[in-house]
């Protein structure tokens, strides 16, 4: 059996595979060849999964799906109806109901045994990325146990999910906040990485309590569809995960749906903006992954060999068709001294189909890509840049039609070129020049967009310097790229991605589920009309015990539930808490306390002096740490300790007395023409005071023509001469 034939009837096999549970064929096609190769052909049209099932589309157009290797048919994917696009959509809504409400555990169980299917068919899904998309097997299998890390890091919802509590967060209340699932989401894959794109998506949102509909590219929908039969298999329960294909049509269906509520999204940036402008104007959750370029910064100090084998690597692995592959390579002091060697191992790397177990490098994805690449590496010999290596017009043998660029070196690029404005989607190293590491770090910074940056360098201080310097969100010393491992969150530039949150780690988490709070009350329940029913603050807790440092209008205070008695002797305040007296501005008959609710129309014995502001007084607070003396009458000093002018209020801290007496002592001391001032003990300044506001006056504080004093340390303010307080 010829190697072609071999490779053809492993993928048949694989291809049937996940197709259980089909509907009944559609008979929409004739032929002249007979029934016999009308069913076959219709075997190779890609299904829609929905509900559960495997369902055969009734769309009138199909896509072929072609192995770039070979330029075959291998199978055809479907441009989904909108009528099947609502299937999909109510199939999830539907799913939603039971399946937010079961347990994490479970949920976690189902993602345990999916990592298991994927694991025993690991080969059958490489084959397959292989056949859809030309990557090599070993390239393939990497794919998927990247995949595979995102899978097991929602095996631990359990924990990623915790909410947080908070334990009598005012008196006799709790409060906590859990995060609950958003409803159907969605996902757009893009032309690159079938199986790891799907696995970055649903795995999380199903596992966070979502269900989801996933669109996959519909140049190799073939992953998706085996990552749909096993999740089946792994005990997912129908509806949760809807598959169906299309292009741009069905991408705008998903932004316009009302019933999707977050959406993740990877391509171009144009379609990526697009997709993202779009849905966001629907008010979705979205994350729009776009393209972005990488550097490499090489030192003159850097390891050779260690930094070639990155450049190689990073620049020509999975044919330069990945995200996070190596664009350009900066050299400072020149690229001369590396480019020798550099072009021998390039030249070293194998051309062939994915399928050759000995290949390096297999064919890009289509013939459009091929002739794209091969436009810009001619742009930018146009421009002046030396062509140190073409693979344009690679040859494979037995492969002639393949879509093959085998490696190619560009170098003397400057950013004027084409070449380094648009990033090149293949095996393509831009080599440019820098004199020092810092106009490296320009070059890098003026870019737009940049997903990561790596500095190749034997020197610490060089790469905290560009650590601290560099504006990517992925930065790498010493590594090819900084691809990030899982549970790692994957943060992007800002110019490479629209949204807020990451889709892959703990942000992941975080963007397929929402916050609710919940406050909650279960003793010491308030009764109507009592001032524990009002809204609770930390200043006044729900037992009454301390009045409210607020100004509350008189109106306010005039109401019957604001209205306190004076403590009677055995209601001794509580150690550490000020117990304020409301007096009466306009009566000298009663007095506000807080000890009960009764009015008492006796005034205490010694009073406190509250005077109503004027709208042009001012009130000065003082902050509640410092230590408030009174000075007696007889104990006052020659020199006083605070003089008050029109420009500044200031307190002497060479006299200090500690003769507190029991309650506030007025002195009319002073000079005539200072400014009325009055003191709380918050760290607030209020001075917009309403002519009818009363004023709380601590016990503790002293109030005299002059000012406060303070026995610990002294107090300067400063007042505008304009605002003078009237006495």
């Amino acid at each position: 059996m010829s190697k072609l034939k071999f490779v053809k009837a492993i993928f048949q096999k694989s291809f049937k595979s996940w197709r259980p549970n089909r509907s009944a064929h559609i008979d929409r096609m004739t032929t002249t060849y007979g029934e016999s190769f009308n069913q076959n052909y219709q075997q190779m049209n890609v299904t829609n999964f929905i509900g559960g099932k495997f369902i055969d589309s009734q769309a009138s157009t199909f896509i072929d799906v072609i192995n770039p290797a070979t330029q075959q048919v291998v199978s055809r994917a479907p441009l989904t109806t909108y009528e099947e696009f609502k299937e999909a959509v109510q199939a999830a809504k539907k799913a939603f109901t039971s399946w937010r409400n079961t347990p994490v555990t479970t949920r976690q169980r189902i993602m345990f045994k999916l990592r298991e299917l994927i694991q025993r068919d690991i080969d059958k899904l490489a084959m397959n990325i292989t056949i859809e998309q030309g990557r090599t097997l070993k390239g393939a299998q990497d794919d998927v146990l990247r995949g595979l890390e995102a899978v097991e890091n929602a095996c631990g919802m359990s924990s990623l999910q915790m909410g947080l509590f908070n334990p009598n967060a005012l008196s006799g209340i709790d409060t906590y906040s859990v995060r609950e699932p958003l409803g159907v989401c969605a996902g757009i894959c893009p032309i690159n990485f079938s199986p790891m794109s799907p696995l970055r998506m649903f795995p999380i949102a199903v596992t966070c309590g979502n269900t989801f509909v996933l669109r996959p590219c519909e140049k190799n929908p073939g992953a998706s569809m085996i990552l749909a039969a096993l999740a089946k298999e792994a005990g997912l329960p129908d509806g949760v995960l809807n598959i169906v294909h299309g292009n741009t049509e069905i991408a705008d269906y998903i932004c316009d749906d009302p019933d999707i509520k977050a959406m993740t999204t990877m391509g171009s940036d144009v379609v990526g903006m697009h997709i993202y402008a779009r849905a966001a104007t629907k008010g979705k959750h979205v994350q729009s992954n776009s393209q972005g370029k990488n550097y490499a910064i090489i030192m003159p100090d850097a390891n050779m060999d260690a930094t070639l084998n990155a450049l190689v690597s990073a620049g020509f692995g999975s044919a330069g068709q990945r995200s996070m592959a190596l664009n350009i390579a900066i050299f400072v002091g020149g690229s001369l001294p590396w480019e020798e060697k550099l072009l021998e191992r390039a030249k070293a790397l194998e051309l062939n189909a994915g399928t050759v177990p000995e290949a390096d490098i297999g064919p890009v994805i289509s013939k459009e890509v091929q002739d794209h690449i091969s436009t810009l590496v001619q742009m930018g010999v146009n421009s002046g840049a030396r062509l140190l290596l073409d693979g344009r017009n690679a040859l494979v043998p037995g492969y002639e039609n393949g879509n093959f660029v085998g490696p190619t070196i560009l170098c003397d690029v400057t950013v004027n070129m084409d070449c380094y404005k648009e990033e090149i989607f293949g095996p393509v190293l831009i080599c440019m020049q820098a004199d020092s590491l810092e106009e490296a770090i320009i070059v890098v910074n003026s870019d737009k967009p940049v997903n990561g940056a790596s500095i190749h360098t034997a020197c610490r201080f060089s790469a905290r310097n560009f650590q601290n310097k560099i504006e990517a969100t992925l930065v790498g010393i010493n590594v090819p790229v900084p691809v990030l491992l899982r549970p790692s969150s994957f943060s992007r530039s800002e110019t490479s991605f629209s949204g807020d949150i990451s889709f892959s780690g703990n942000t992941g988490v975080q963007f397929y589920t929402q916050v609710k709070t919940v406050v909650e009350q279960w003793s010491d329940l308030p009764t109507p009309g009592s001032p524990s029913a009002l809204f609770p603050s930390s200043d006044t807790d729900m037992a009454g015990q301390a009045v409210s440092s607020a100004l509350h209008h008189r109106s306010d205070m005039d109401s019957p539930s604001l209205r306190l008695s004076p403590s009677s002797d055995d209601d001794s305040p509580s150690e550490g808490v000020m117990q304020p007296a409301l007096m009466d501005p306009g009566s000298n008959q009663g007095s506000y306390t807080n000890s009960s609710s009764q009015w008492n129309r006796n005034r205490p014995t010694t009073s406190q002096r509250v005077e109503t502001m004027t709208s042009s007084e001012r009130m000065y607070n003082l902050t509640p740490q410092r230590h408030v003396s009174m000075l007696s009458m007889s104990q006052r000093t020659e020199e006083p300790g605070m003089v008050l002018t029109s420009e500044q209020l200031s307190m002497s801290i060479s006299h200090r007395n500690s003769d507190v007496g029991p309650t506030s002592q007025l002195t009319n001391a002073g000079p005539s023409t200072s400014e009325r001032v009055f003191i709380l003990p918050t760290c607030q300044r209020n001075i917009g005071m309403q002519p009818t506001e009363r004023i709380y006056m601590p016990a503790s504080s002293i109030y005299t023509e002059t000012g406060f004093l303070s026995a610990d340390q002294g107090l300067s303010m400063t007042t505008p001469s304009s605002r003078q307080m009237q006495g």
